[in-house]
């Protein structure tokens, strides 16, 4: 997965102004962020990266007094795969119903009712660790997915549908414009013994209208601009009963994408919130 990173120096630092700026730039489409002595670090997939929009976005800083400047070069991918290789995650506790681990840390303790999931992941992104998936990942398993067909869009690791498959799914379609991701989805199902039920495809969300028949279960952990976009692409996949699960965004984003969702006859049925990152549940 290619990655640019972006380093912002903001004068006169602050940290109010460095979380502005963390939540401006996930706007268009940073994905996570380091914080440095005078601003943050930001990652954003290479095929994502619009400096035009950056630009945009930057030029109304809220704080008269501070600037913001920026130097892009292409991040170490080698660099990380060999760090989080190493390193890997400790097992995440999502609730007592689910954990999720990799193949390196195992859980110490559980019950024998308790859902596992085993995630080989060369980078960090969509193992568990981020807000955004937990928060999917808990709202999957209170629902009654027996026999549920689950479309996962943004696929990354696989993680959602192999939960939503592990918490009763009876098959789940997942995309990636990433040719690596829908490839570590594929292994990650495998893994977990869910292979014989889950499609990962290569591409964006025109790839949904190649796919046959409706989903009981949508589920797209995306930043906000892109999930604006091809929510109405969700929308032809939904049927009467069926849910969407939103996340990859910030709370200050939800009023924007509840009202795109409702205007194509969505319900909001759930709404929460970890850390400034939002999760929103909606019904058709």
């Amino acid at each position: 997965m290619k990655y640019f990173e972006a380093t912002f120096t903001i004068s006169p630092y602050s940290a109010d102004a460095s979380d502005i700026l963390a939540a401006i730039a996930g706007e268009v489409g940073f994905e996570t962020f380091e914080e440095t002595v005078t601003g943050l670090k930001g990652y954003i997939q290479q095929q994502l990266f619009d400096e035009a929009s950056l630009n945009e976005a930057l030029k109304d800083f809220p704080f008269e007094e501070t600037t913001i400047t920026y130097e892009i070069k292409e991040a170490e991918d080698r660099d990380w795969n060999e760090q989080w290789e190493q390193e890997g995650f400790e097992p995440i506790v999502v609730s007592e119903n689910l954990i999720i681990h990799d193949g390196r840390h195992l859980p110490s303790s559980i019950s024998s009712e308790c859902i596992q999931i085993e995630i080989d992941a060369h980078l960090a992104f969509g193992t568990g660790t981020h807000e955004t998936t937990r928060m999917i990942c808990n709202t999957i398993q209170s629902l009654p997915l027996k026999g549920t067909k689950v479309l996962d869009c943004g696929t990354g690791t696989g993680i959602l549908s192999i939960c939503a498959l592990k918490f009763g799914a009876s098959e789940a379609v997942g995309y990636d414009i990433d040719e690596w991701s829908v490839d570590n989805a594929r292994h990650n199902a495998i893994i977990n013994q869910v292979d014989n039920r889950f499609t990962s495809l290569l591409g964006d969300a025109s790839v949904i209208d190649k796919i046959e028949g409706t989903f009981g279960l949508i589920t797209a952990n995306i930043n906000r601009n892109i999930l604006m976009a091809d929510l109405p692409q969700f929308r032809k996949k939904m049927t009467k009963g069926s849910t969407l699960i939103l996340s990859g965004f910030y709370t200050n984003d939800c009023e924007q994408l509840i009202e795109k969702a409702q205007s194509l006859g969505l319900t909001l049925k759930q709404q929460k919130a970890d850390h400034d990152w939002a999760c929103l549940m909606f019904i058709c």
